[in-house]
């Protein structure tokens, strides 16, 4: 709101942050442009875009910003682009920017190096070179650069910076680079018209999708599951999680949002990856993966303050080795909805997958560390309807030929499967199916199988009430029992919630529910991790893939007549 970009990593979402005050206020860098005297501000997303536009108001007079990563006339630009473009509205506003590169994390040291074309700042491999459109001045420093700006009605003027990796820099004119922003514009609203969504709440709806293509990594495919890292989920710091990787959950997710939208080359460009990931680094399926498609590194810890002070600031995530059943499920839900959407698998892929399914015949009796990635293993009950679901998908697939195989051992385990949870992990006494046996404690991902079709009748229903009663922050809904006393609300479930209602007959209720939760959103439509129910506030990682998801799933859901149970 103050006009400074204080997370930008370059040249890609998972690289090391060269603008990175937002977890390091004193050294971490920022890109701010803003007014020099008091303002106020109010900002929107230029309409079908992901180009941000910023109006501040001061007593001389109303400039506006104009944010954009720039793409090129054939789609992404072979290197990093942002314009800030400043168009004068209102009397004459005096702004100043500064461009100050941090330390990445304290493992860098920015310069700025005076080269035959002007400076151009250097920091752990980055080069960045700063372009502007009348300037009133142009100063550096040692490790910085500063413009100054003077507006009049009907001026206009650009910031810029350009930035490439462990590569020769481009110069771009500064006129090439805003007219750019207009080019950009014109891109997205391209992009948003194939959206075919024209349903109830459809531009938040939009909105979710946008941010969804932003989470997608065009060299690959892979949908990151949040932008940022170790934005913390507690206030103690102990939950500070590194999501710059691609989920095989969320991507599951994401995909079930795209193929309702009717988007082809994204849906099919990150299953084309996660299979050929798979096969690659198998037999068995991580549960994520870095989204050129390798493993997940080693965590490491840096010594910086993080988000105001409240550390650690990770790269990298511990949860890469966890046995999370989960995957199974969330891997066979995508080629499901592959081979629904009238598409075929090819020889290779459907071997893979038959083998998969075996590998999920055998691992279903295992403990786990179940879908919120937990130190305790236990025999999880949604970690074994994961299994269950790609168990029964895998009947599906073989008995349409796309996968080859016995189908009669994936359904013997499917229905053991079943008969397991519903003897042991439904408990009179709660009238609700337990987070694990032996347990009381309740788990609102069992709402993700309401969704899959496992129940949708009577326990699922008296479930649901369960939940609500002990989960509920209204409207919002906690993970699990007890994650009141750790953590805030996390916003998918609310929305799985939405989504499960209507599913299980209780429609009025969860269009009443939805439409409370439109609410949540920022004041550009974004959604975090999750949100503390009492202020409003956001809490963990920003923006995150499964809230926009859940969002869309539940937008569409409610607004399809529910199925038979």
């Amino acid at each position: 709101m103050d006009g400074r970009i204080d997370w930008l990593p370059l040249p890609d979402m998972h690289s090391q942050p060269v603008f990175a005050a937002l977890l390091d206020a004193e050294n971490g860098g920022y890109l701010w442009l803003r007014p020099r005297e008091p303002f106020t501000v109010t900002r929107e997303y230029v309409s079908g875009t992901n180009v941000l536009a910023t109006t501040f108001l001061t007593k001389s007079g109303s400039v506006r910003i104009t944010d954009s990563l720039n793409t090129g006339v054939a789609g992404r630009l072979p290197w990093v682009e942002l314009a800030r473009r400043i168009d004068g509205l209102d009397g004459n506003v005096e702004l100043i920017a500064d461009v100050v590169p941090g330390t990445c994390l304290n493992t860098a040291s920015p310069w700025v190096d005076h080269t035959v074309h002007g400076p151009v700042l250097r920091a752990d491999g980055i080069s960045m070179a700063v372009r502007t459109i009348d300037s009133d001045q142009v100063t550096t420093s040692t490790t910085a650069v500063t413009a100054r700006y003077r507006t009049s009605p009907g001026s206009r003027q650009l910031l810029a910076l350009v930035a490439t990796e462990r590569e020769p820099l481009l110069l771009p004119e500064s006129a090439a680079i805003d007219a750019g922003v207009d080019r950009t514009i014109a891109n997205w609203r391209v992009w948003s018209a194939e959206c075919a969504w024209d349903g109830p709440f459809g531009e938040i709806v939009l909105r979710s999708a946008l941010a969804l293509k932003l989470l997608i990594y065009a060299p690959t495919g892979a949908i990151v599951a949040a932008a940022t890292t170790s934005l913390p989920e507690a206030a103690d710091g102990s939950k500070n999680w590194d999501y710059r990787y691609a989920w095989v959950r969320d991507m599951a997710y994401s995909l079930t949002a795209l193929f309702r939208f009717g988007l082809r080359e994204e849906t099919h460009g990150a299953i084309s990856w996660l299979l050929s990931t798979i096969n690659q680094h198998g037999p068995d399926p991580h549960i994520f993966y870095q989204l050129d498609g390798s493993p997940a590194d080693d965590e490491q810890i840096f010594d910086v303050p993080g988000w105001r002070g409240i550390g650690a600031v990770r790269r990298g995530n511990g949860a890469a080795d966890q046995l999370q059943l989960g995957v199974f499920g969330d891997l066979f839900s995508i080629v499901g909805l592959y081979v629904d959407n009238g598409n075929v698998l090819d020889t290779g892929t459907g071997a893979l997958l038959a083998s998969i399914a075996d590998t999920a015949c055998d691992r279903w009796r295992s403990k786990d560390s179940g879908i919120w990635e937990l130190e305790d293993l236990r025999h999880y009950t949604t970690s074994k309807l994961g299994c269950w679901q790609a168990l029964t998908t895998a009947v599906r697939l073989a008995e349409i030929g796309q996968i080859p195989g016995d189908a009669r051992r994936w359904r013997t385990e499917a229905a053991a499967i079943r008969d397991w949870v519903q003897d042991n992990a439904w408990s009179p006494e709660r009238g609700a199916y337990v987070w694990y046996p032996g347990s009381d404690e309740l788990d609102a991902s069992i709402l993700l199988h309401a969704i899959s079709g496992f129940d949708r009748g009577a326990r699922m229903r008296s479930t649901i009430g369960a939940l609500q009663a002990e989960l509920g922050a209204p409207p919002h809904l906690y993970r699990f029992s007890g994650a009141d006393e750790q953590e805030a609300a996390f916003v998918a479930c609310s929305f799985w919630m939405v989504s499960a209602l209507h599913l299980t007959g209780q429609s009025e209720e969860a269009h009443q529910l939805l439409e409370s939760l439109m609410d949540t959103t920022n004041d550009v439509g974004l959604l975090a991790e999750m949100v503390a129910p009492e202020s409003g506030a956001f809490v963990g990682n920003l923006p995150q893939a499964l809230s926009h998801l859940a969002l869309i799933h539940a937008a569409i859901t409610v607004a399809t007549p529910p199925p038979d149970r």
